[in-house]
Formats: structure tokens, sequence, C-alpha cells
């Protein structure tokens, strides 16, 4: 079929054609926001899940829906080359600066951008040439301590005041939420905590790997009652079977009931994983039908696209001992894995692997799904890696 015409768009954080079986999490996420803005409490909530699920769709999707809707949205994603000020100073800038154009929240708005100079300024967080309180001055004695759990709050309380003033409500949307610190994200707690105790309408809306769980539960005891930690797991072989038919069939063209069945086998019901399969068959396949043996056709290839856009950008991240550790790790199959076995496997105790564990974690390799276990953050990998190390020795 005409490549030209191919349908499926797999990439991390691109929107497919169909966004199947995310339905609850799409109305969830916009109920919070015109709850907000009505003047009641709309609880922020953060999406867990492995890479490749779908969780940057969601909010993709969400922050389209908002903005058609005349909300202000923020949307930023975390790493670990940023600060959560730095990443959030500017969108808030930008979001202020447009409240302002309301007489109703000019005053507010513009003493929300003295608030936004105090906190860059105490913090000593510089982006690149933007002066963020214009010609506002500065707020003295508001979110000027240098303490980002004392500050954020006080500022986020300015920028709902202002918020409410201009009858909208702000979308906060933050991706990859796993990599801010321990501080910064009990600050973000504390500021949720903080505009919802007061009635402002600003909603975080969040994405991360499951290890957030545990972070921010660490961060402060209350972070369960403000926010909703639904799971984005892999698709439920209806939502599966929609997400690979549907756009083909919207162009004429139709899946045999085996070319499905075995795209959802080899994938297993993984969104990007997904996109793939269907992209690389819909090229190899003539005519108007896509077929099984089209589909087994196809595997060489969408493995090979795979394991270069998906899975090897990750292994190079890593450095040799990590990437040894995570060979010994997918030598013991499909997890999870207890942390005994895989250091039994790498050759050495588990304390003396232990920094190469929490290494791996920081970096959003892998995770803990409970205490002495490990498994793959990414689905698939172990499989990947063993088709990359197909001898252990290059370690030894």
């Amino acid at each position: 079929m005409d490549p030209a015409l191919n349908p499926y768009v797999p990439g991390a954080g691109t929107r497919p054609p169909v966004i199947a079986g995310r339905d609850d999490l799409v109305t969830t996420a916009t109920l919070a926001l015109r709850r907000a803005r009505g003047g009641l409490h709309g609880k922020s909530f953060i999406a867990v899940g492995l890479r490749g699920v779908g969780k940057t769709v969601v909010l993709n999707k969400v922050q389209e829906l908002a903005e058609d809707d005349k909300y202000h949205v923020i949307f930023v994603e975390a790493h670990d080359d940023a600060s959560l000020p730095k990443l959030l100073i500017p969108q808030l800038r930008t979001a202020l600066l447009r409240m302002s154009s309301s007489a109703a929240a000019r005053e507010l708005a513009h003493r929300g951008l003295r608030v936004l100079r105090s906190f860059a300024k105490s913090l000593n967080v510089k982006v690149g040439d933007i002066e963020v309180g214009l010609d506002f001055g500065e707020e003295i004695g508001l979110a000027d301590s240098g303490d980002i759990t004392n500050d954020l709050p006080e500022l986020l309380q300015v920028v709902g005041q202002a918020a409410k003033a201009r009858g909208t409500a702000l979308a906060i949307m933050i991706d990859e939420l796993q990599y801010l610190s321990a501080t910064e994200l009990s600050a973000l707690v504390m500021a949720v905590h903080r505009v919802s105790q007061r009635g402002l309408p600003i909603v975080v809306l969040g994405a991360g790997l499951p290890q957030l769980l545990a972070k921010m539960g660490d961060s402060k005891s209350y972070a369960e009652r403000l926010f909703d930690f639904p799971r984005v797991e892999a698709l439920s072989d209806a939502d599966a079977t929609t997400a690979i038919t549907e756009p083909a069939r919207r162009q004429g063209v139709l899946f045999t009931e085996g070319a499905v069945n075995e795209i959802i086998r080899v994938t297993k019901g993984y969104p990007y994983f997904l996109q793939e399969w269907g992209f690389v068959s819909w090229n190899i396949a003539r005519g108007d039908q896509i077929t099984q043996d089209d589909v087994e056709r196809a595997r060489p290839e969408a493995i090979r696209r795979l394991d270069e856009s998906f899975f090897r950008m990750r292994l190079e991240r890593m450095t040799p001992t990590e990437r040894k550790y995570i060979a010994a790790m997918a030598s013991l199959g499909p997890g999870p894995h207890l942390s005994g076995d895989i250091a039994k496997a790498y050759g050495a105790k588990v304390s003396t692997v232990a920094p190469l564990r929490s290494s791996l974690i920081a970096k959003g390799m892998i995770w803990s799904p409970a205490y002495g276990s490990t498994d793959f953050t990414v689905p698939l990998f172990d499989d990947f890696i063993r088709r990359e190390f197909p001898s252990r020795q290059a370690f030894d």
C-alpha cells in the first residue's frame, strides 16, 4: 500500500490516529479543570505507567482540549538537567501576562509577575535572557525565602488568585515527574495543598514512571489525598484491536483476524509497539487487506525499528557496568526479579551492585514493584537486551 497514506505514527509522545482505551483518563482530567474553573475542587492526578503506554499522549490530548476551552495551560517535561523552577518560570510568566490582558485580573496578574521575579531571584534561577518581572519590580517578603518548599506554594497561590479573577483555570502539566528531586516533589505537593485549601483554580496533571508512587509517598504523607494516581497499562485486547484496525478501516483497508491476533501477541498491547507494527505491516501489505502473513513478514523490520528508535537510545545512556547489570537481569527472563538473583547472575554480592541498581532507578531504566524486586520500566526490554548481547562473555 502507499506509504504516503500510512496512518500509523510511531514515535515518543506522538498522537496516534486513534487514542483507544484512554477515554476515562481524558474525561477525568477535563472534568477536574471544569470543576476548578467553576470554583469547585478539581482533584489533580498523576498517571503512572511504563514507557510506551501513552501517558504523554493523554497529557497532549488534555492540553489540546483545555486550550480549545480557553484554559491557561503550562506543559513542561522534567529531566535531570533542569530544576522545576527553571522549567516553570518562563511558562508562568507567559500565563500571567495573558491573564493581565483582562481588566478584572490585571492588578493580581501584575502582582504575580512581581512575585515570580522574587521567586526566580531568591532561587538564583536564570532562564536565558528573560526578565521575568518586566517593569513590575519585586514583591518583597513573598516567595523570596530561597526555600522552594515555602516559596512555590506562595507563588502558585498568587497565580491562582489571578486565574480566579480572570474567570479561568490553570492546568500545570508535568511529564516525566520521576526526574524531580524529593525536595521539588515535596514543594509541588505542598503547593497543590495550598491552592486546594483556598479553592483556587489550579490543577496539576502529571505523568511518570511507576517508581514515582514511592517518591510521592516519601515527599508528603498527604499526597495520596491530593492526587489520584491512575495506572496506565497495556491496552486490553479489545482496545488494542481498535487501535490497530480503526486507522486502516478509515482508509478502506481491513486487517484479517489472524493479523490482528498476531500483532497483539507480539506487542502485548503496548500502544507504542502497536503503532510500529501497524506502520510496517501497512508498508509491506499489497491490496486492501493486511493478513497474518504480512504481519509475520513485517517482523524483522518492526523489530529493527523498535531497537533503533525505542530501545537502543536507552541503552546508550548507561555506563558499561550498568549494561552488565541489565544484561544479568535480562538473562533471567521476564521480570520482576529478586535483587539477590540479579546479583548472583551479575557475579557479585547484593551490597556490591546496590549502587548500580540505584543509579539505574534514578535514570528511569528499572524500578522496584515490591521490596527487594526489580523490573524494567520499558516493556519487552529484556528481549532487546538478549538480542543485543546474545552472549554475556563480553562483560567478563
